[in-house]
């Protein structure tokens, strides 16, 4: 095994854990999340204060 071996494997490893990032990110198990984030910028300040648990 020499190190262009080597390289091939991080490269295909890297790629596979890109794709399960990508997989995970646009699963519809998140999107009730993403929906709430982006909702933020138009939030009061009470309101992103209270969704995030905190109290003032």
């Amino acid at each position: 095994m020499d190190v262009n071996d080597l390289r091939s494997a991080v490269t295909v490893a890297l790629f596979l854990l890109f794709l399960a990032l990508v997989a995970y990110t646009w699963s519809r198990k998140r999107k009730a999340e993403y929906d709430e984030a982006a909702q933020l910028p138009f939030a009061g300040d009470n309101d992103a204060v209270e969704s995030r648990g905190e109290k003032s």
